[in-house]
């Protein structure tokens, strides 16, 4: 049996004496499509910088595909094949969109710190920055400076971006946040599409991307999961609704 993409085993993260993330074990699949929901203050933005390496962990551990990454860099973590995106758009806003999507790409195409190689003449690397603006619908954006686009190109762009390095994993935290309802459903079909096969895990407060997007949900009330299930499971949860999705979905109404 393979290991799971990531597996938090006894997490807890406390800054100073604010016990934040307090004992969470959680076991996320390969290819699977995962959200953490809770309410505002769980912990949730906490946790997905403890599985990204921002923050360590007070006691506990975090696994990548059965590697124990709990003391790793940022960037070690992204080159084992996990990639993430930030709640605020996270983009270079004076480069246009495909050199945004170029520097994604330079690293897992093997250019890494390399003084000697003009980047406008290596095709392959051209080629694959083009196959990712059409995957993400801006080819007809590609010579605009970024800081251009509309918010929900932006957020696109960034996605592309996340995806750019082959990642088999992806996290997304609040991809959808402050978008009106045709910039959501583009943004999570857009997602949908470009997670094809891959481990995705997202930090959303938007019930309906939630259910529209998750295979499971894990629920985090004040540092602790209290469910993690099959979104109709969740949902039907007595626990859940009376801690969290009962109030998120009126405030949705």
């Amino acid at each position: 049996m393979s290991a799971a993409a990531i597996e938090l085993k006894d997490l807890n993260k406390s800054f100073g004496l604010a016990r934040i993330i307090r004992g969470v074990d959680l076991s996320i699949g390969r290819g699977e499509r995962h959200a953490i929901i809770g309410p505002n203050g769980a912990g949730k933005s906490t946790l997905f910088n403890l599985i990204t390496g921002k923050y360590r962990p007070s006691s506990g551990s975090v696994h990548l595909a059965g590697t124990d990454i709990s003391r790793l860099n940022p960037y070690q973590i992204n080159r084992m094949g996990l990639s993430r995106s930030f709640q605020i758009t996270n983009i270079f806003p004076k480069m246009t969109v495909f050199e945004n999507i170029r520097c994604g790409l330079l690293y897992s195409m093997g250019y890494k710190y390399s003084f000697w190689h003009l980047v406008d003449r290596q095709p392959k690397l051209t080629e694959r920055a083009d196959e990712i603006l059409e995957q993400i619908n801006l080819t007809d954006r590609r010579h605009l400076i970024a800081g251009v686009l509309t918010y929900a190109e932006q957020r696109a762009l960034e996605i592309g971006i996340t995806i750019a390095g082959g990642a088999d994993i992806v996290m997304l935290d609040e991809p959808t946040a402050g978008m009106s309802a045709s910039e959501t459903d583009y943004i999570v079909d857009l997602i949908r599409q470009v997670t094809e096969g891959k481990t995705l895990v997202i930090v959303e407060h938007d019930m309906g991307v939630v259910f529209n997007l998750a295979d499971r949900i894990s629920v985090l009330v004040y540092g602790e999961i209290i469910e993690s299930d099959a979104p109709e499971k969740v949902r039907a949860s007595e626990k859940v609704q009376e801690a969290y999705l009962g109030v998120a979905e009126e405030e949705a109404d």
